[in-house]
């Protein structure tokens, strides 16, 4: 979605050329999660001819398409006004925005930062929706008010003004601070919001508010400057001081890391004002202030925490393109997830899993009435494909011959139905980012409800992370391409540990346990033969490159595989693809099945192998066009009475042969985009972190 960014030097000498690039290139960080416009706002210093003082008047450039059309178009208009790009401040507040068009048209008017009015009192950049912005529209057209984008966003600047100019003599004297404009405009605000405000009338400060979309403070403090430059102090609590430091605003981690690792992960309601060289943060309570009068708040203390990413994981380095590193990356980041928590013991000792974030929670979680596995888009398809080995081991005492009832939910869809969620339930939420906004909201829900929940998220700090009961991070390292592929992947063998783990106490299935742990250590072994067939998948999609659709039939461990597998397709090479569970082929998909569209059938050696070969049959003697993924040495058994191509990939225990399964997919899709000449890591329309409903 949006991306937020700014930046403030205080004590810090930079020039305006050098604010610029920190802006752009904060920018170009956030680039990965989608966006159709983008815009920034600085500072032009204005001297007076009476009393030799300056104000500071903002400068506001927004333009539609990419960061090199705004970089592009802001320099030609600073050459066009003679503005001077090496004027030095000391003190400086610059925000930064990309948009994906929600409210209005990708277009310079619809772009943020969106602003008071013509004099630029206030600017907002905003990441989310704002669902009551209608009626606050319409309250300030009354009032004089002239509107000239279609964005909800338009409204937040507008009524800032508007509370400011109720509630100040107008001669100057700020009766009003600036943090206390900002909570009278949130007590007014519904919806979901990350928001920074930027505003003349207080100069050299900036203030940033949330309420369910990702928000973090990056603190860089510095001590004096020695001989070999400037040496960096470890922040460990927010504090106010006159100490040089350069103070950062960011939607994502990753347009923080190459200037800082301390960092704030601000939370929902929460409010922090940089002013002074000082970090405030306050506490906006909605509920108690929506009834009205002045907004209450109250202060709060808290620590920094250290961000666990390094600059060279945002780096492409010898790759193309951001997913075909990530997908390249999967055997260590698999490695990463499973680093301490496989116990594989001695000639005495056990084989067994240990999950330290909830250890604490198994017992509960073994006496649940069921497990209910909760998630959007991809998360949710990687719970899919560990549903089976869930409901196979994690028999309790309720289901002494059977396993624990595991049922699957999208997010959005539990939401529109309001659908039973009880106090025995474990719900478990499952988000790459943490940030979802339907996951979230579920995520209250289930809360509102009692149950117990569970995170499997891969970013430490998230809001998923921070308000579940207990969890486990993936450790896939960061992703950047929209397209999830390294997590999906991460996010499988972590549901298969969290299985291990509930059926730890059954005795019954130790063999079984002992052969999937095994396979667990071997697992990225497996990944790094299966992506040998790089090239093999690059020739399959030269022959698919002009065509328009593709089914993907799967069933078992795979179905989920041939839903992800099709997700993968159609989302960046922007080909009609459906993944179809194999059993529900002859109600319905069979209609489709000519000689020339193409037909992916997933048929590893498993307990539906022989179901899945009726199949191929089946579309075989309906001259079916055919590319059948199946296990090394099987292709005999496969491609029986007909053609067809042939993939073949390394045999694993059933429940882990999903993550092999979906790698030649995933390559397949990097080269189907990469031949059809699509943005593979921009996918049209789409966005890496879905922060709005």
């Amino acid at each position: 979605m949006c991306g937020i960014f700014a930046y403030l030097n205080y004590n810090v000498t930079k020039d305006r050329r050098s604010i610029l690039e920190i802006l752009f290139n904060g920018l170009k960080r956030l680039e990965y999660r989608g966006y159709d416009s983008a815009g920034i706002s600085i500072d032009l210093i204005i001297i007076s001819n009476n009393n030799n003082n300056n104000h500071r008047s903002p400068l506001v450039f927004r333009q539609e398409g990419n960061i090199e059309n705004l970089a592009k178009s802001v320099f030609q208009e600073v050459a066009s006004i003679d503005l001077n790009l090496e004027e030095s401040f000391s003190v400086h507040a610059g925000i930064a925005h990309t948009r994906w068009a929600t409210h209005g048209e990708p277009a310079p008017r619809n772009s943020h930062p969106q602003s008071s009015g013509p004099e630029n009192e206030f600017l907002v950049v905003h990441n989310g929706v704002i669902t009551n912005y209608k009626v606050l529209k319409e309250m300030l057209v009354r009032h004089g008010f002239t509107f000239e984008s279609e964005t909800d966003t338009e409204v937040i600047p507008k009524l800032a003004k508007y509370v400011f100019d109720n509630t100040n003599d107008g001669e100057g004297d700020h009766s009003m601070t600036f943090s206390q404009v900002v909570f009278e405009v949130m007590r007014h605000l519904e919806g979901a919001y990350a928001l920074i405000f930027k505003s003349k009338l207080y100069p050299n400060e900036l203030i940033a508010c949330k309420r369910g979309s990702p928000l973090l403070l990056g603190v860089k403090e510095l001590t004096d400057t020695v001989s070999n430059g400037v040496s960096i102090n470890e922040v460990k609590c927010l504090i106010k001081n006159g100490q040089p430091k350069e103070l950062f605003f960011s939607s994502d981690p990753q347009a923080l890391v190459e200037h800082t690792k301390n960092v704030l992960m601000i939370e929902d309601g929460e409010v922090v004002h940089l002013k002074d060289g000082g970090v405030s943060l306050l506490k906006f309570d909605h509920e108690k202030t929506k009834s009205g009068g002045f907004a209450r708040t109250a202060s709060v203390q808290r620590a920094l925490s250290t961000l666990d990413m390094e600059v060279e994981q945002i780096n492409k380095g010898s790759y193309e393109h951001y997913m075909q590193k990530e997908i390249y990356e999967q055997p260590e980041s698999l490695t990463t997830t499973m680093r301490g928590r496989l116990i594989r013991g001695g000639s005495c000792k056990a084989k067994s899993v240990l999950l330290g974030g909830l250890k604490d929670h198994l017992k509960t979680i073994r006496r649940s009435r069921r497990i209910v596995f909760i998630g959007c888009g991809t998360s949710y398809n990687a719970a899919l494909a560990s549903r089976p080995f869930l409901e196979e081991l994690s028999g309790n005492i309720f289901q002494l011959l059977t396993g624990l009832p595991v049922t699957m939910e999208i997010a959005s869809d539990l939401l529109d139905r309001r659908g039973p969620i009880y106090r025995e339930d474990t719900a478990v939420f499952v988000s790459q980012s943490g940030e979802t906004a339907d996951t979230l909201r579920a995520l209250e829900y289930a809360l509102e409800n009692r149950a117990l929940c569970v995170g499997i998220t891969n970013t430490v700090g998230s809001a998923i992370a921070r308000n579940t009961h207990c969890g486990v991070h993936i450790n896939a390292g960061c992703e950047i391409g929209v397209a999830s592929t390294k997590a999906y992947t991460s996010q499988i063998v972590v549901m298969a540990m969290l299985a291990l783990a509930i059926g730890d106490d059954t005795i019954s299935s130790r063999t079984r346990r002992d052969a999937i742990i095994d396979g667990l250590y071997d697992l990225p072994n497996k990944v790094r033969e299966v992506l040998k067939l790089d090239q093999e998948m690059k020739d399959l999609a030269k022959l698919l490159i002009a065509e328009q659709s593709l089914l993907v039939f799967g069933r078992g461990y795979n179905y989920a595989t041939a839903l992800e597998g099709a997700l993968k397709v159609k989302e960046v090479s922007l080909m009609h693809s459906e993944g179809i569970l194999a059993g529900e082929m002859k109600h319905g998909p069979l209609a489709l099945v000519d000689e020339n569209l193409p037909i992916v059938v997933i048929a590893t050696h498993d307990v539906c192998f022989s179901k899945q070969q009726s199949v191929i049959q089946q579309l075989h003697a309906r001259k079916g066009r055919l590319i059948v993924i199946c296990s090394q040495g099987d292709s005999a058994l496969v491609c029986t009475g007909g053609s067809c191509r042939v993939v073949e990939v390394p045999q694993v225990e059933d429940c882990l042969q999903p993550v092999i399964n979906i790698i030649p997919l995933q390559l397949l899709a990097y080269h189907l985009t990469v031949l059809r000449g699509h943005n593979v890591d921009q996918p049209r329309n789409l966005a890496k972190s879905v922060t709005t409903e």
